[in-house]
Protein backbone atom coordinates (compact mmCIF):
# COMPACT_ATOMS: atom_id res chain seq x y z
CA UNK A 1 0.00 0.00 0.00
CA UNK A 2 1.21 3.59 -0.39
CA UNK A 3 0.65 4.05 3.03
CA UNK A 4 3.11 3.44 6.09
CA UNK A 5 1.19 0.98 8.21
CA UNK A 6 0.64 2.26 11.97
CA UNK A 7 3.11 1.09 14.72
CA UNK A 8 -0.26 -0.97 16.41
CA UNK A 9 -1.20 -2.48 13.09
CA UNK A 10 2.48 -3.87 12.90
CA UNK A 11 2.87 -4.97 16.42
CA UNK A 12 -0.77 -6.46 15.89
CA UNK A 13 0.68 -8.50 12.91
CA UNK A 14 3.80 -9.50 15.41
CA UNK A 15 1.74 -10.76 17.73
CA UNK A 16 -0.48 -12.62 15.54
CA UNK A 17 2.41 -14.33 13.79
CA UNK A 18 3.84 -14.88 17.54
CA UNK A 19 0.96 -16.38 18.58
CA UNK A 20 0.50 -18.56 15.39
CA UNK A 21 3.62 -20.14 15.64
CA UNK A 22 3.10 -20.62 19.24
CA UNK A 23 -0.10 -21.89 18.74
CA UNK A 24 0.96 -24.27 16.42
CA UNK A 25 4.52 -25.26 18.39
CA UNK A 26 2.38 -26.55 21.08
CA UNK A 27 0.02 -28.11 19.51
CA UNK A 28 2.27 -30.02 17.50
CA UNK A 29 4.09 -31.11 20.82
CA UNK A 30 1.53 -31.71 22.30
CA UNK A 31 -0.77 -33.50 20.26
CA UNK A 32 1.63 -34.53 17.51
CA UNK A 33 1.10 -35.52 13.57
CA UNK A 34 -0.60 -38.40 14.01
CA UNK A 35 -3.58 -40.57 12.09
CA UNK A 36 -5.81 -39.95 14.56
CA UNK A 37 -4.62 -35.82 15.36
CA UNK A 38 -5.04 -35.26 11.47
CA UNK A 39 -8.79 -37.29 11.25
CA UNK A 40 -9.88 -35.16 14.33
CA UNK A 41 -8.80 -31.88 12.68
CA UNK A 42 -10.80 -32.77 9.30
CA UNK A 43 -13.88 -34.14 11.49
CA UNK A 44 -13.89 -30.95 14.42
CA UNK A 45 -13.32 -28.79 10.96
CA UNK A 46 -16.53 -30.47 8.65
CA UNK A 47 -18.26 -30.35 12.36
CA UNK A 48 -17.55 -26.51 13.00
CA UNK A 49 -19.74 -24.24 10.11
CA UNK A 50 -22.94 -26.44 11.60
CA UNK A 51 -22.54 -25.65 14.98
CA UNK A 52 -22.51 -22.39 17.23
CA UNK A 53 -21.11 -19.41 16.57
CA UNK A 54 -21.43 -20.45 12.60
CA UNK A 55 -20.77 -16.85 11.97
CA UNK A 56 -17.49 -16.68 12.15
CA UNK A 57 -17.34 -18.55 9.04
CA UNK A 58 -19.01 -15.66 7.57
CA UNK A 59 -17.46 -12.93 9.51
CA UNK A 60 -13.91 -13.36 9.15
CA UNK A 61 -14.06 -13.73 5.31
CA UNK A 62 -15.83 -10.85 4.74
CA UNK A 63 -13.46 -8.99 7.10
CA UNK A 64 -10.81 -10.18 4.95
CA UNK A 65 -12.18 -9.57 1.58
CA UNK A 66 -13.34 -6.10 3.06
CA UNK A 67 -9.15 -5.35 3.83
CA UNK A 68 -8.28 -7.25 0.38
CA UNK A 69 -10.47 -5.13 -2.00
CA UNK A 70 -9.04 -2.06 -0.35
CA UNK A 71 -5.45 -3.54 -1.06
CA UNK A 72 -6.20 -4.55 -4.84
CA UNK A 73 -7.75 -1.35 -5.55
CA UNK A 74 -4.65 0.69 -4.33
CA UNK A 75 -2.40 -1.68 -5.83
CA UNK A 76 -4.43 -1.22 -9.35
CA UNK A 77 -4.28 2.58 -9.13
CA UNK A 78 -0.46 2.78 -8.21
CA UNK A 79 0.07 -0.03 -11.13
CA UNK A 80 2.06 -2.95 -9.03
CA UNK A 81 2.16 -6.27 -10.78
CA UNK A 82 -0.35 -9.05 -9.37
CA UNK A 83 -0.24 -9.41 -5.71
CA UNK A 84 0.17 -13.68 -5.73
CA UNK A 85 2.01 -13.82 -8.85
CA UNK A 86 4.88 -10.91 -6.79
CA UNK A 87 4.84 -13.23 -4.06
CA UNK A 88 5.59 -16.30 -6.02
CA UNK A 89 7.42 -15.03 -8.56
CA UNK A 90 8.93 -11.90 -7.69
CA UNK A 91 11.66 -12.30 -4.91
CA UNK A 92 12.39 -9.05 -4.50
CA UNK A 93 8.93 -7.83 -3.92
CA UNK A 94 7.80 -11.05 -1.77
CA UNK A 95 9.09 -10.14 1.87
CA UNK A 96 7.09 -6.51 1.21
CA UNK A 97 3.87 -8.12 0.06
CA UNK A 98 3.95 -10.98 3.11
CA UNK A 99 4.26 -8.16 5.04
CA UNK A 100 1.44 -6.04 4.22
CA UNK A 101 -0.86 -9.28 4.36
CA UNK A 102 -0.06 -10.00 7.50
CA UNK A 103 -0.60 -6.37 8.52
CA UNK A 104 -3.53 -6.19 7.06
CA UNK A 105 -4.99 -9.23 8.48
CA UNK A 106 -3.40 -9.01 11.83
CA UNK A 107 -6.14 -8.24 13.25
CA UNK A 108 -8.90 -10.71 11.64
CA UNK A 109 -6.43 -13.60 12.75
CA UNK A 110 -6.42 -12.80 16.15
CA UNK A 111 -10.24 -12.67 16.37
CA UNK A 112 -10.46 -15.57 14.80
CA UNK A 113 -8.09 -17.36 17.45
CA UNK A 114 -10.07 -15.78 20.04
CA UNK A 115 -13.42 -17.24 18.65
CA UNK A 116 -12.18 -20.54 17.90
CA UNK A 117 -11.15 -20.94 21.05
CA UNK A 118 -14.14 -19.51 22.65
CA UNK A 119 -15.63 -22.51 20.45
CA UNK A 120 -12.90 -25.29 21.74
CA UNK A 121 -14.03 -25.03 25.11
CA UNK A 122 -17.76 -24.10 24.61
CA UNK A 123 -18.24 -27.30 22.18
CA UNK A 124 -15.55 -29.38 22.33
CA UNK A 125 -14.43 -28.85 25.97
CA UNK A 126 -10.86 -29.01 25.16
CA UNK A 127 -8.48 -26.69 23.43
CA UNK A 128 -6.52 -27.58 20.42
CA UNK A 129 -4.17 -24.89 19.99
CA UNK A 130 -3.04 -25.80 16.23
CA UNK A 131 -6.75 -26.39 15.17
CA UNK A 132 -7.18 -22.86 16.55
CA UNK A 133 -4.25 -21.38 14.42
CA UNK A 134 -5.20 -23.07 12.04
CA UNK A 135 -8.71 -21.74 11.35
CA UNK A 136 -7.83 -18.31 11.87
CA UNK A 137 -5.86 -18.73 8.90
CA UNK A 138 -8.06 -20.52 6.78
CA UNK A 139 -10.43 -18.00 7.53
CA UNK A 140 -8.49 -14.45 7.41
CA UNK A 141 -5.19 -15.18 5.02
CA UNK A 142 -6.30 -17.35 2.61
CA UNK A 143 -9.90 -15.19 1.46
CA UNK A 144 -8.06 -12.22 1.73
CA UNK A 145 -4.85 -13.74 -0.56
CA UNK A 146 -7.24 -14.88 -3.44
CA UNK A 147 -9.70 -11.36 -3.25
CA UNK A 148 -6.72 -9.11 -3.05
CA UNK A 149 -5.58 -10.60 -6.42
CA UNK A 150 -9.24 -10.67 -8.17
CA UNK A 151 -10.18 -7.20 -6.46
CA UNK A 152 -7.05 -5.75 -8.30
CA UNK A 153 -7.34 -7.04 -11.72
CA UNK A 154 -11.25 -6.11 -11.86
CA UNK A 155 -10.22 -2.48 -10.60
CA UNK A 156 -7.36 -2.32 -13.36
CA UNK A 157 -9.68 -3.23 -16.10
CA UNK A 158 -12.64 -0.87 -14.52
CA UNK A 159 -10.11 1.95 -14.79
CA UNK A 160 -8.70 1.10 -18.08
CA UNK A 161 -11.98 1.66 -19.48
CA UNK A 162 -13.13 4.35 -17.57
CA UNK A 163 -9.69 6.49 -18.36
CA UNK A 164 -10.59 9.54 -20.72
CA UNK A 165 -9.14 9.68 -24.28
CA UNK A 166 -7.09 12.00 -25.43
CA UNK A 167 -8.17 14.97 -26.96
CA UNK A 168 -6.62 15.23 -30.87
CA UNK A 169 -3.88 17.57 -31.02
CA UNK A 170 -4.60 21.04 -32.93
Amino acid sequence: MTDEPSKVSVWVARIAVALLAILCGYGSLKYGFSAEVRQRFWHDLAERPGGPMTFRFILQPIMASIAAIHAGIQDARIGRPGFLWSILHDPERRKRRVREALIATGQIVLLGIVMDTIYQLQVLKTFYPAEAALIAVLLAVVPYFVVRGIAQSIARWWMSRAAPTQPPKV
